[in-house]
């Protein structure tokens, strides 16, 4: 039951009624977001066209019942919908259509999360924190944060923890372990067939995963698995990823809010502070731990094999290009 002594925390939602969005609501609102005695507010972002689906969204929230949702507020207004966010959660973007160019698509993001970020730090609450989701997540979240300079570089968020569950459970499978075995996974860089899906440092039931698994594979076959996945997904069910991406979502979420274990750490893109050699600036998926309270920090120290380094280099480098693509919106 919630507590009777806690405000609610107002999470802003935009794009409710795609899969994603729709898959998330129902999962936030019974309080796998924030837990079992935590009331939340949703401040569903939808555009005008979207809102009488919107409305059969929150018919079927009412109908849950759920204890914890405090309150339900609807707007095609970005004023409106980030009044107040203490997380805002960006979902929808612009999907890739046939024949558009990757800068194609990032300009017309640009069209979404430019006037998102300027209404986060015009009217979202003093602690608000952001992540990303809408795809390609990671400059999206470049985009809204470099037109929300009063927002602190340490609250922002690109998800790439759906590469990292999916990584997680292809060595769990190939290793014929559960997936509470394998630790240490880490995602680096983009979430786009650029990232790298770290095994050098994985660990299957506390052994390294190469002691486990055979290299070849784990250099090959794994790696462009977990690149691929999405598109894999697409091709066997004609859409997207929705209720992995939603589980990934509340993952990402509780990473920050809950403290990491001490011998573990999980994948989010957050603000290149220049750590391994990274660019600053770039929003970019490191090796991430918390403490519970609050504070996270990018974990430093590991060492990078060769062939670790040049994966991190090359997925550096196209998230260098993109911020290039979209110079024009960064400000």
């Amino acid at each position: 039951m919630p507590s009777p002594t806690r405000k609610p925390i107002q999470v802003t939602v935009t794009g409710p009624t795609g899969t994603v969005g729709y898959a998330a609501l129902f999962r936030i609102a019974a309080g796998d977001l924030f837990g079992p005695d935590q009331p939340v507010v949703l401040r569903l972002w939808e555009i005008e066209a979207a809102m009488k689906a919107l409305d059969g969204v929150v018919m079927e929230l009412d109908d849950c019942a759920f204890p914890l949702l405090a309150d339900v507020v609807t707007t095609s207004d970005l004023a409106t919908g980030f009044d107040g966010a203490n997380w805002a959660i960006l979902i929808g973007s612009m999907p890739r259509k046939a024949g558009m160019e990757r800068g194609d698509l990032l300009q017309a993001n640009g069209g979404i999360f430019r006037p998102q970020g300027q209404a986060i730090a015009a009217h979202a609450a003093s602690d608000v924190r952001v992540l990303v989701v809408g795809n390609p997540c990671n400059t999206n979240c470049l985009i809204a944060r470099a037109n929300a300079p009063e927002v602190p570089a340490e609250r922002w968020f690109a998800m790439t923890r759906l590469d990292h569950n999916r990584a997680v459970a292809q060595l769990a499978r190939r290793a014929s372990v559960p997936v509470s075995e394998v630790t240490n996974l880490a995602i680096w860089g983009n979430h786009s067939a650029t990232q790298f899906p770290d095994f050098t440092h994985a660990r299957i039931s506390g052994r390294p995963a190469d002691e486990v698994l055979d290299r070849h594979w784990l250099e090959g076959d794994f790696i462009t698995t977990v690149q691929k996945r999405g598109a894999a997904i697409i091709e066997a069910r004609g859409a997207s990823s929705a209720a992995s991406a939603a589980n990934a979502l509340i993952d990402s979420v509780a990473s920050v809010e809950q403290e990491t274990a001490s011998d573990d750490w999980v994948s989010l893109g957050v603000v290149s502070q220049g750590q391994y050699g990274v660019p600053e600036g770039l929003v970019f998926s490191y090796p991430v731990r918390s403490d519970g309270k609050g504070s996270w920090s990018v974990v430093e120290g590991l060492e990078l094999d060769d062939f670790a380094r040049q994966r991190v280099q090359v997925t550096a480098q196209e998230l260098v290009d993109e911020r290039s693509e979209v110079a024009d919106l960064l400000g």
